[in-house]
């Protein structure tokens, strides 16, 4: 009895496969047709001038995808011109595209490129546009020289210590720096800061300048207090110039409170554009004195008979005096800046020489 019960199972599924079968056609290999168009390859993600946070000691997730209507040969990933992973197999045979991205290691703060070649079994050959963007490693900064503050302006406003951007006012732009990029100042436009961990009892400032004398004067680093009249002085710091198309002079103004101190070095303080380009600028201000150097060398300097104030300061201005320091017309600087570095301490003047020497 099992025997027959077991044939007529057998019978039963028999009869059921061939019944699901029926009406289905056979599966018959089909030609893929001639190769007629060329593979295509995009990068999605980042894109041109993107800035990217990667976590340090994280990858770079790169959005790409490289498709032919037949069959890919290889795709060629190029990361700052060198071949960073070449891809000869492929799941997908007319596409490849990585789930979650194409996780790119090794990748520093800094501006990078990046572009994708696609090639099929015709050997046509497709290369994607070259994608500029920067990359931030957070965590990643360490200050140079004690810093607490650092703008390096290369192609991206960032502050690196916080990892912020400041605020943008107007279309300022990227020049030719002292090393890679600068700022370059545009009319009516800067950048803007705020004071939060800026406002130390001590202060110091130190920059790369190329001086454009157009116009012929301009806030270059202020802090200044909003009251209307827009050159209250007794709190803050006004760093700025004023002359000539042939000479340019730098000058400081710290306020203390119920008043103010001047440091115009004059002469020794003039830079000539004609005769120069970059000049190393740092400004120091202590509890009890303030001084200004030209390329490590004190070209203004005095005593302050009170402390800098920071009362009802908010914000720093980097590239003008607007919006709080322009009742003389010192707006925007139209100059390059490089390498912006402030601290929560007064500089000696061997740590700024130090800093030429590097």
């Amino acid at each position: 009895m099992k025997i027959l019960k077991y044939i007529a199972v057998g019978v039963s599924s028999l009869a059921l496969l061939v019944s699901c079968n029926e009406g289905i056609d056979p599966i018959n290999p089909a030609s893929p047709g001639s190769d007629t168009e060329a593979p295509t390859a995009t990068i999605n993600n980042p894109g041109p001038g993107d800035i990217v946070m990667v976590e340090d000691g994280a990858a770079l997730a790169v959005d790409l995808v490289a498709e032919d209507d037949i069959e890919l040969e290889s795709v060629t990933v190029f990361v700052d011109g060198i071949e960073y992973l070449k891809v000869t197999e492929f799941k997908d045979y007319r596409r490849y595209a990585p789930i979650g991205g194409l996780m790119v290691e090794g990748v520093e703060t800094g501006g990078h490129t990046m572009k994708l070649t696609a090639i099929d079994k015709t050997g046509k050959s497709t290369t994607s546009e070259e994608v500029q963007f920067t990359v931030v490693v957070i965590g990643s900064f360490e200050p140079a020289y004690g810093e607490i503050f650092y703008m390096s302006f290369d192609n991206l406003y960032l502050e690196y210590a916080s990892v912020t951007v400041p605020t943008i006012i107007g279309t300022p732009g990227f020049g030719p720096g002292k090393f890679q990029q600068a700022y370059a100042g545009a009319t009516d436009a800067y950048l803007e800061y705020p004071l939060e961990t800026l406002a130390n009892a001590e202060f110091s400032a130190t920059f790369w300048y190329n001086v454009n004398s157009t116009p012929d004067r301009s806030g270059i680093l202020t802090v200044s207090p909003a009251d209307g009249s827009n050159n209250l002085r007794t709190s803050g710091f006004r760093l700025f110039r004023e002359g000539s198309a042939t000479e340019q002079i730098l000058k400081l103004n710290v306020g203390i409170g119920e008043g103010e101190a001047w440091f115009d070095g004059g002469a020794a303080a003039t830079i000539k554009p004609d005769e120069v380009e970059w000049v190393h600028i740092a400004i120091t201000i202590a509890a009890t004195e303030a001084s200004l150097y030209f390329d490590g060398v004190v070209v203004s300097t005095g005593e302050l008979t009170a402390p800098m104030s920071w009362a009802s300061c908010e914000n720093l201005s980097i590239g003008s005096g607007m919006p709080n320091f322009t009742g003389w017309s010192h707006m925007s600087d139209l100059s390059l800046i490089d390498e912006l570095r402030i601290y929560d301490r007064a500089l000696t003047q061997e740590e700024i020489q130090g800093m030429l020497d590097e």
